[in-house]
């Protein structure tokens, strides 16, 4: 018995089975074969037709419930509409299969193209609405993307450093750090940009262009663009600053936030009096913290800590203690997350651990008071939380 090929398929017979008896499936599939042979003639004779690949390979899935037989015979066929209905009618003359009183009903005739049409359908509808959705964009975002294409080629170099074509020729430029800074601002519009090198030590050129024209430094809101605006501000001629948000670079700014750092711009004198004003400040609070340190841990504190951090070697933990010394906690430091609920209201955090920037950043969002480890990778100052070493504690 031949096997039809899946795509020559036109119909497929589904039919439901009951034998009174317990029978196989080579005792279905040779009654189908004996007790239809000769019905329809030699044409629709299905030995002869399963020969010639027009009767596919018949399927038979059966089940026995409490001595009875049932189950699902599939038969796919190649054959026109009508004599494939002819093949379903014939099958239900079968009245017995091996030993055991049978019946047969016909439960559908399928129709496999029409299955295949409604999934081609189906499927055309998905690919549309995928091709609608994200393959066709508006007029405008092409547009845009044309005007930043052009905006980012126009790049171009001022005595080695990436710059935008209109340095030379305005009368005001803008130095930011990198040349991701500099496709940034292009990309917006803006063409009067140059990078300094993202470096403390300034390239000559950025020291003399300082001299020649109107220059507003525009620098990310982090401690790196804080040290090199402390150098621009020594080296060179600067008139305006600006900056990115806090904790933001340049390159990550949207249009609207790139514009408003440029309005929001200050005055290099003005800067500078608030710098020292903030200065002023941060030493007056970094004296009462030393004051409060002194004040609070006393001697026996000390000792105790000392004491303590002595037991902690190799236990990689955190010990979590309220204002008196006494213990609430211990977690594991790969559990040391401000979102800890024993850091609450924490007052004395030890680690053993060398303390790094990730470990003050999660005590300071705690609100932790005091941080303390055998090591510090370096100083902290002027943080909410008083990082604290073995050394710190003679």
């Amino acid at each position: 018995m031949g096997k039809l090929a899946q795509s020559t398929i036109k119909y497929l017979i589904e039919a439901n089975f009951t034998a009174n008896g317990i029978v196989e499936k080579p005792d279905i599939i040779g009654a189908i074969f004996g007790q239809t042979e000769g019905l329809l003639g030699q044409d629709l004779d299905l030995r002869e037709l399963q020969k010639t690949g027009r009767i596919g390979r018949i399927e038979v899935n059966v089940k026995e419930e409490r001595g009875k037989t049932k189950g699902v015979i599939l038969i796919p066929s190649s054959l026109d509409a009508s004599e494939t209905v002819l093949i379903a009618a014939a099958i239900e003359t079968i009245e017995r299969i091996g030993p055991c009183d049978s019946e047969i009903r016909v439960k559908s005739v399928k129709d496999i193209r029409s299955l295949k049409r409604d999934y081609v359908v189906k499927r055309a509808k998905e690919i549309l609405e995928k091709m609608l959705d994200e393959e066709l964009p508006e007029t405008s975002e092409l547009a845009e993307k044309i005007k930043t294409s052009v905006r980012a080629a126009e790049i171009t170099s001022y005595e080695g450093l990436p710059a935008g074509p209109d340095v030379t020729r305005s009368d005001e430029v803008i130095f930011v750090e990198g040349r991701a800074d500099v496709l940034k601002l292009l990309k917006n519009g803006i063409k009067n940009v140059i990078a300094i090198g993202g470096a403390t030590a300034l390239p000559e050129p950025i020291i003399k262009l300082s001299k020649e024209k109107t220059v507003t430094v525009f620098l990310d809101g982090d401690r790196g663009g804080e040290l090199i605006l402390k150098e621009l501000l020594h080296m060179a001629n600067i008139d305006f600053i600006a900056r990115a948000p806090e904790g933001k670079e340049v390159e990550e700014l949207t249009k609207k936030e790139i514009f408003k750092a440029l309005r929001d711009k200050i005055s290099a004198e003005e800067y500078i009096q608030t710098s020292k004003f903030k200065s002023r400040r941060k030493k007056t609070i970094k004296e009462e913290k030393i004051m409060e340190r002194e004040e609070y841990l006393d001697e026996k504190t000390r000792k105790k800590i000392n004491e303590i951090l002595d037991k902690m070697v190799g236990t990689k933990a955190a010990y979590i203690f309220n204002n008196s010394m006494k213990l609430k906690s211990k977690i594991p430091l790969n559990k040391f997350e401000e979102k800890n609920k024993a850091l609450k209201d924490a007052e004395i955090v030890l680690v053993d651990e060398t303390i790094n920037d990730n470990i003050v950043d999660i005590a300071e969002q705690a609100n932790v008071k005091y941080l303390i480890a055998d090591k510090s990778k370096k100083k902290y100052k002027d943080r909410h939380v008083n990082v604290l070493t073995r050394k710190d504690l003679q």
